[in-house]
């Protein structure tokens, strides 16, 4: 593989974290920058100093040849030379072939031998620049100038101009001024890098764990950074959900199984005792009177596995609303008229009063469904009494209407108290197998109740009877006159 390949490769390779490939980044387009500036620095500019410094030389120079040739014959060339000399710190020197012919520095300043004694132009090239340090810091630029007139070379020499100098500082100060960007550049890149990549590491470690099963575990980064912590925030609310949708599934899996085998049972034992009942109508030799009481146990428990399908039916329409509740304003105690006279003949076989007279209150909910709350609770009150009175009584409680059905009847431990709206849960299983019920009654109660955005609850002594209560929205009469 060609090496360019395989420097590519290293720059962009195919996977890296996430720092390498900002460090990277920074170290590349900085580095081309650093590296553009440095060539323009060292080449332009540097070549634009040398033009400019020898087209000053050849200036100089120039005049300086066409005064010694037009003073040549004069006396005083030499002093005028020595004048010129002193006062801009030009070396004028005249250089033949072989030697030197005039020769004129500043005072103090000595012949330099690396210089040379001879010229170094012809003809053919009649010019010539080289520079020599004088010191640590400075240097000199020199011109040798071929004059055919003369026969020899005019040879100037001055210090390095203070701006070219400065110029030339200048380059050396950018261009280690740019190294060191680049380094810094390439350190705070890191950094930011840093600061960017462990908050990520930290929430890719924490996401891993939840997905590995840490499902209480929560997503912390320690940053200053506000969308890291928007970030984890985020996540930790996603995971929270997660897991109340987890919870939730793990406890609608386990209600399902206790359901079906729940409903199973229930409905083995009617079914059981159809089968039985009919195949002892099947024997010829029955007896008339028995034959029928047969019949009618058998058609008592198909109206019971008949309940049991319709109030299944009713929770599942109620759980995934199939069935919406309907919202109207209606009169209350109008509701509780129906209700107690359509139940009036089963509280009258087992001699149990209901007492229902209460004021006219209005409120707002489904009326059949309501219905078909009140038509549970009292049925369940003359079912588990024996005597004395079932009470309905409304009174308004702040902005809600407050319906409690109170009976004193049996009654329950407290240990009842928190599973009787649990499906097919009963607190005597074999009396109320003997009533008919099914076992939902309470659990449809709920339902609905939770439906309109509200609780239904209970208080129960053994012995001594139960009451449960509820709370529907108040409506003014004014109101309902107004609408």
């Amino acid at each position: 593989m060609r090496w360019y390949l395989k420097l590519g490769s290293w720059i962009f390779p195919a996977r890296a974290s996430t720092q390498t490939w900002l460090v990277r980044t920074f170290a590349l387009f900085i580095g081309a920058a650093v590296f553009g500036v440095g060539v323009y620095v060292t080449v332009v500019i540097q070549n634009d100093k040398k033009v400019a410094t020898e087209e000053h030389l050849y200036q100089q120079a120039e005049r300086a040849a066409q005064l010694i040739e037009r003073r040549r014959d004069d006396g005083n060339l030499g002093a005028i030379l020595e004048g010129i000399s002193r006062f801009s710190e030009l070396e004028l020197t005249i250089i033949g072939p072989d030697s030197v012919y005039l020769d004129v520095r500043p005072a103090g300043r000595p012949a330099v031998a690396s210089v040379g004694t001879s010229m170094s132009v012809t003809a053919e090239e009649p010019v010539h620049f080289f520079e020599q340090r004088s010191g640590p810091l400075s240097r000199r630029v020199y011109i040798e100038l071929y004059r055919p007139q003369l026969g020899a070379a005019v040879r100037i020499g001055q210090p390095e101009p203070q701006l070219l100098s400065l110029v030339r500082r200048m380059q050396v100060a950018l261009v280690a001024g740019m190294t060191m960007a680049l380094l810094l550049a390439i350190l705070g890149s890191w950094i930011a890098a840093n600061q960017v990549t462990r908050p990520l590491l930290a929430i890719r470690d924490s996401a891993l764990r939840v997905a590995e099963g840490s499902l209480d575990e929560s997503i912390r980064v320690e940053t200053r950074a506000q969308e890291f912590h928007d970030v984890a925030r985020g996540l930790n609310l996603m995971s929270e959900a997660y897991r109340q949708k987890i919870a939730e599934l793990e406890r609608l899996a386990q209600l399902q199984n206790e359901f079906i085998g729940n409903v199973s049972h229930e409905v083995k034992n009617p079914i059981f005792a159809v089968s039985g009942y009919l195949e002892a109508l099947g024997s010829p030799s029955l007896d008339v009177k028995v034959r029928k009481r047969y019949a009618e146990k058998g058609l008592v428990n198909l109206e019971r596995l008949n309940s049991l399908f319709s109030d299944l039916i009713e929770i599942a329409r109620l759980e995934y609303r199939e069935d919406l509740i309907r919202l109207s304003v209606f009169d209350f105690q109008e509701l509780l008229d129906e209700v107690v006279e359509m139940l009036r003949p089963k509280a009258e076989r087992k001699n149990i009063e209901l007492v229902y007279d209460n004021k006219h209150l209005f409120v707002r909910a489904d009326r059949n469904r309501i219905r078909q709350v009140l038509i549970n609770l009292i049925d369940n009150a003359i079912a588990y009494s024996d005597a004395g009175a079932v009470r309905c009584r409304l009174r308004r409680h702040l902005e809600k209407v407050r319906i409690e059905v109170v009976d004193n009847g049996r009654g329950m431990d407290e240990d009842h108290l928190d599973r009787i709206f649990e499906r097919f849960y009963r607190v005597d299983p074999d009396r109320s197998r003997k009533s008919g019920g099914t076992g939902l009654g309470l659990s449809i109660v709920r339902q609905i109740i939770q439906a309109h955005g509200e609780q239904i609850h209970v208080e129960s002594t053994l012995g001594r009877g139960s009451r449960f209560w509820f709370e529907l929205p108040y409506v003014d009469e004014d109101e309902l006159i107004g609408d």
